[in-house]
């Protein structure tokens, strides 16, 4: 074994700016390797990570958003632990949210989804995201400068969801300011308090809680009263905590994994003027650049899976009870399935193949909306900026750049990028 992979992948922040070289040793010596920390089996390859994701019969989702901390609650035995999977599954982390649920219950939470992802709330919402952008931006393009994540990806993200879900524009300064992307000069909300710290979606939980019941007694005839009246596939009602918990989820999740698309996909603006000349000189190209940053940056950097059953993923044994770590910054960048793997490509003919979007029932159903929203960024970013550039004076000059990224083994974007451009007329 190589000190590489002799690293804590867990733990080790020495693999936070760049893990790939980790996930590239780990998939040299097999797509499926067990980690020597806590026994979790890495899944590095593509096909193997397919495998895994598009069958939730063998493999739970009991485990997806934590993986092993704090692990299972019980000691797996035999070649069959869903029994045990169904008898403790209140005792783990986020089980009554959907990314943690298996089929049938998975089944029912996503079916409130469709009340809501409909093709033609998503064009409302993207008609919102055009005047957000461009809002957005005149607050700061006339300095020359901003740094993105706190004066546009955050506070865009946000609201693009906010509105999706129907929260009435007289709230949106209180979400910036609690879920913290305030503006600048206000003060940062309830996330630092003590409740919020240990529950993170609690205040999304109180608000969206107050919305619905508000509006199943008296409905308006507005995107939460359709949240707030839909029902279930066989025609009953969800209970008002289901239905939230369907919005919260749908909220966090959402806004932070846009955020870091956005930021990935304006480090490439700034850092490659030739990509950013071809993206000017063909608008039509935007579509496929946001593909190859999904690609090459997933903002989720790991996800789990345990098996319910033994059984085997390519050439290696699955004991049942074992904690399966996918990888979609691995599985992006495994050179059997994209070839030249670590370069940014917008030739790329199975671009679209990458799965940093997830695979099967647990798909992000939010993916068409990410899509829109970096595609709606490039496009004003590049419409109302000339020459945008990464600031040398925050990180470094080309060849020798140092970004900060958030020191996570679930997930992976920037903390901080700050660009430069010339304002066009």
């Amino acid at each position: 074994m190589s000190d590489l992979t002799e690293l804590n992948y867990f733990t080790d922040e020495s693999l936070v700016p760049d893990p790939y070289p980790y996930f590239d040793e780990l998939r040299s010596r097999c797509p499926v390797t067990k980690e020597p920390h806590f026994g979790v089996l890495a899944i590095t390859g593509h096909a193997e990570a397919v495998t895994v994701l598009k069958d939730p019969a063998t493999f739970s989702s009991c485990l997806a958003a934590t993986g092993p901390f704090p692990g299972l609650p019980f000691e797996p035995t035999g070649d069959d632990v869903s029994e045990l999977i169904d008898q403790h599954r209140d005792e783990l982390p986020l089980h009554e949210h959907m990314v943690t649920m298996d089929p049938p219950d998975h089944s029912r939470a996503r079916s409130l989804l469709s009340r809501l992802l409909t093709p033609r709330r998503i064009q409302e919402n993207e008609e919102f995201m055009w005047r957000l952008a461009d809002e957005y931006i005149g607050e700061f393009i006339a300095n020359g400068e901003c740094e993105l994540m706190e004066e546009f990806a955050k506070p865009f993200s946000l609201l693009v969801i906010a509105d999706l879900l129907g929260v009435p524009e007289e709230d949106h300064e209180e979400f910036r300011t609690v879920l913290g992307a305030p503006r600048k000069g206000a003060r940062p909300g309830a996330l630092d308090s003590e409740v919020m710290a240990d529950n993170p979606l609690q205040w999304l939980d109180d608000k969206f809680t107050h919305y619905i019941e508000e509006r199943r007694a008296n409905p308006r005839g507005d995107v939460l009263t359709a949240l707030a009246e839909s029902k279930y596939k066989d025609g009953s009602t969800p209970e008002v905590v289901e239905v939230v918990r369907t919005a919260t989820f749908l909220f966090a999740a959402g806004q932070e994994t846009t955020t870091k698309l956005i930021s990935a996909a304006l480090r490439v603006i700034g850092e490659r003027p030739d990509i950013q000349q071809r993206l000017r000189d063909d608008p039509e190209l935007i579509p496929v650049f946001i593909e190859e940053t999904l690609r090459l940056e997933s903002p989720v950097k790991s996800g789990f899976r345990v098996a319910r059953k033994s059984t085997t993923v390519g050439d290696t044994e699955v004991p049942a009870g074992t904690t399966l770590m996918f990888c979609p910054g691995a599985a992006n960048r495994d050179p059997d399935h994209f070839p030249d793997p670590n370069t940014f490509d917008l030739e790329r003919t199975n671009v679209r193949e990458h799965l940093t979007f997830g695979r099967g029932i647990h798909s992000c159903p939010g993916s068409p909306l990410a899509r829109i929203e970096g595609r709606v960024t490039v496009e004003r970013f590049l419409a109302r900026m000339a020459d945008i550039r990464v600031s040398e004076e925050h990180h470094g000059v080309n060849g020798h750049r140092h970004y900060s990224f958030e020191p996570t083994y679930i997930l992976r974007g920037l903390t901080r990028l700050h660009l430069e451009f010339t304002p066009t007329a």
